[in-house]
């Protein structure tokens, strides 16, 4: 099992960035494909972004095509997920997302969730 920690969410201006931050337990994350979702208000959990065990392979949802990196550091069991470019349309809870076996987001989402981060995104 592994336990996640998001942080970094926050208000901010439309163009502004933030950075996420997702902190897993255990001594195992490198094993973990890792993953980003968010859930706007009133609207179904989608995928944001998820990358490989090693960080060589990433995946984006169009929409944030250009605009978000997701990265990882395995030696601090992170995941990062870079936002520039905030859009209004960015606001959501962001929640980190864990899987040992397939890549969370490309055929459904990975087993593990931490409890998320508010992001706000004013005009």
């Amino acid at each position: 099992q592994v336990q996640l920690v998001e942080s970094g969410g926050g208000l901010v201006q439309a163009g502004g960035s933030l950075r996420l931050s997702c902190v897993a337990s255990g001594r195992t994350f490198s094993l973990y494909f890792m993953g980003w979702f968010r859930q706007a208000p009133g609207k179904e959990r989608e995928f944001v972004a998820a990358i490989s065990r090693g960080g060589g392979t990433t995946w984006y949802v169009d929409s944030v095509k250009g605009r978000f990196t997701i990265s990882r550091d395995n030696a601090k069991n992170t995941v990062y997920l870079q936002m520039n470019s905030l859009k209004p349309e960015d606001t959501a809870v962001y929640y980190c997302n864990a899987d040992r076996n397939s890549v969370p987001g490309l055929r459904a989402a990975g087993d593990y969730w931490g409890q998320g981060t508010q992001v706000t995104v004013s005009s």
